[in-house]
């Protein structure tokens, strides 16, 4: 497979692999067909027994007939490894070695894969339901759809739920303030990532928001479907470092130059205010 990002089917072996598995390696390789566009789910995990297993069946159930499934793990400890071993039949390639974080496992995700849409989930993330992305891929009008959302559930690390996405008109001034469009529930056209690159490796908790607003200026289509696809758990790198993440969003903006200074400091005001409330209730 070669295009402008150098798709490739494996990773060449690093003194840095643990291990490798998956359909790939057996010479099993999917492609997209006539009206049923390939779609290729990416998880980034790193030391994920705790739910890697639940997230894995989640994706592997859907009943949406072209899909393929890779895994990327950070070089574990704990035991990750062996159910990835587990599940090499079903998976269509893992690796399991060290990297520079989740960006760099995305990166590695979008490099390997064929599909045509892409969409990733944590190690604690997964798929509501077994259509999932039945219900996503009914949209899938053309390439020049670039990004098909559907709404997520925010949970806590044991699985209660917080919240739910609401049922809103997407509009690219929501991503001023949050990232309005979770990767667990958003599906990315290749061509979004042949025309903006891969995730910025300097990044440690809002590389997918910063890889979005590299369209700010001409963001694409969004077609928004209004059920509820996907899990969020609240058990990232990002649980509990507020002021970091906020932090980060602030200089994504700013990188990006979404808006005006003037407005830029007003987003910054409030923001900050949203996450000093978020804190303190915390706490208390």
């Amino acid at each position: 497979m070669n295009d402008k990002l150098n798709r490739v089917s494996t990773l060449p072996a690093t003194s840095q692999r643990v291990a490798e598995g998956g359909l790939r390696t057996r010479g099993i390789l999917k492609t997209s067909k006539p009206n049923l566009p390939l779609v290729t789910v990416i998880t980034a995990v790193f030391n994920g027994i705790s739910h890697l297993e639940n997230t894995i069946q989640s994706i592997l159930q859907q009943d949406y007939p072209n899909f393929e499934y890779l895994v990327i793990d950070g070089g574990s400890t704990d035991g990750t490894v062996s159910i990835l071993e587990r599940y090499s039949g079903e998976i269509d390639y893992w690796i399991s070695e060290k990297d520079r974080g989740i960006s760099d496992a995305f990166n590695k995700g979008i490099i390997l894969s064929a599909g045509a849409y892409l969409n990733f989930q944590g190690d604690g993330d997964g798929f509501t339901s077994k259509d999932s992305i039945s219900k996503i891929m009914r949209n899938s009008l053309s390439a020049e759809t670039l990004l098909l959302s559907g709404r997520i559930r925010r949970i806590t690390e044991n699985g209660l739920e917080l919240y739910q996405s609401p049922k809103i008109r997407f509009s690219k001034e929501s991503l001023l303030f949050k990232l309005s469009i979770p990767h667990q529930g958003l599906f990315t056209h290749i061509n979004f990532f042949e025309r903006y690159g891969l995730f910025d490796l300097s990044l440690k908790f809002a590389m997918d928001y910063e890889h979005l607003l590299r369209a700010y200026r001409n963001f694409p289509k969004v077609h928004v479907i209004h059920d509820i696809i996907a899990n969020w758990r609240a058990d990232g790198v990002g649980q509990g470092r507020h002021l970091e993440v906020f932090l980060e969003y602030d200089q994504i903006k700013r990188k990006n130059n979404v808006a005006n200074p003037v407005v830029l400091k007003m987003i910054h005001a409030w923001t900050l205010l949203k996450y000093m409330l978020k804190v303190f209730l915390r706490r208390i």
